[in-house]
């Protein structure tokens, strides 16, 4: 408690940040929180109290002990900060307030709450959709064998296609995509149209293959958002990997306590988490921040991991550089010898 409450500004800074990039990823996960015997006195002019309250007076109706809380992540694409956020629902109000000032956009998958986000920011902020949970859902269905191989070839192209435009300047990149990943998104574009109008052959819209195509249907510029903008990822990956984060503190703390119990443990993973992805010595990066803001520094720029890592450069973890580079390397031998053997196919 005592050291969240020395890194609040901190922590508050490296939201900023998080909210200054072009595009941020968010996604959620479950966890448990135990509800207060007496519901505590809250601020119901503040949204996410007035939240709180709601829930909790709801949760006691129905005589619950505990309720399924969220751990929000925001990840900056561009700036390396992981930014957790603490919520006692999966509803908007938490993204909300975080997107409330932001101009950018937003990646994540397709919940409803994001497209409301989106829409009464008018303009400010724009979706882009994860175009994983679109092949998932292709991939995951049984019926229509034939279209859905015809579906995740396309799918393989485009990630082929991003696989080569990794080495490449955001300039080549976005040429890259315009070029091949454009038109593979136009010819899905025509035959979810066919799909549409054709009499024979009609893909029933309650089998698994045809939600599916609905999902992509329904979601279908934000999900080719990102051959607009290079610094944009095909999907939201990175960011879901983060609740592996959350999901393993949960096997050993199991619960959250209180609400503030939630908020120290968001607070504590975006330290964390942000130092993992620069590559540093987690434990000394955090003790030497507690350190520092202890000792009444008010400057937080050299407390930014990367230029913190500037300083301290015997902290950085190069063989996490090296892992990354030889399972990409790895990845990329493996695409390459698909691609020639389709070709030679």
């Amino acid at each position: 408690a005592q050291a969240c409450f020395v890194a609040e500004p901190l922590l508050e800074y490296f939201k900023e940040h998080v909210q200054s990039d072009l595009a941020v990823g968010t996604d959620e996960t479950r966890v448990t929180l135990l509800l207060p015997k007496v519901i505590p006195k809250l601020n119901l002019e503040d949204p996410k109290e007035r939240r709180i309250d709601e829930v909790f007076r709801k949760a006691q109706e129905k005589g619950k002990r505990s309720i399924n809380a969220r751990m929000w992540a925001y990840r900056g694409i561009t700036v390396k900060l992981n930014v957790f956020d603490f919520t006692v629902r999966r509803h908007r109000d938490g993204p909300q307030l975080f997107f409330a000032d932001y101009h950018g956009t937003l990646l994540g998958d397709c919940w409803s709450g994001f497209d409301a986000i989106a829409l009464a920011s008018n303009g400010s902020v724009v979706r882009a959709a994860c175009n994983a949970h679109a092949r998932r859902k292709i991939y995951e269905s049984q019926a229509y064998p034939d279209d859905r191989k015809h579906w995740l070839r396309w799918y393989k192209q485009l990630y082929d296609i991003e696989d080569r435009g990794k080495k490449l300047s955001s300039e080549n990149r976005l040429e890259l995509r315009q070029e091949e990943a454009l038109p593979i998104f136009e010819a899905m574009r025509e035959w979810l149209a066919e799909a549409a109008e054709r009499t024979s052959r009609v893909i029933l819209p309650e089998s698994d293959f045809g939600k599916a195509l609905q999902y992509v249907r329904n979601h279908f510029d934000p999900l080719q958002r990102y051959v607009e903008a290079p610094y944009l990822p095909i999907d939201n990956n990175e960011t879901e990997q983060l609740m592996k984060q959350v999901a393993v503190g949960r096997k050993n703390w199991l619960f959250s306590g209180s609400i503030a119990g939630g908020e120290r443990t968001a607070g504590m993973l975006t330290l964390a988490s942000s130092a993992l992805r620069n590559d540093l010595d987690v434990w000394a990066y955090v003790k030497d921040v507690l350190d520092q803001l202890l000792a009444g520094l008010t400057d937080y720029e050299p407390l930014l991991p990367w230029n913190w890592a500037a300083e301290h450069p015997e902290a950085i973890r190069q063989y996490r550089a090296t892992e990354r580079r030889e399972r990409s390397e790895r990845t990329q031998a493996q695409r390459a010898t698909r691609r020639r053997l389709c070709g030679e196919a």
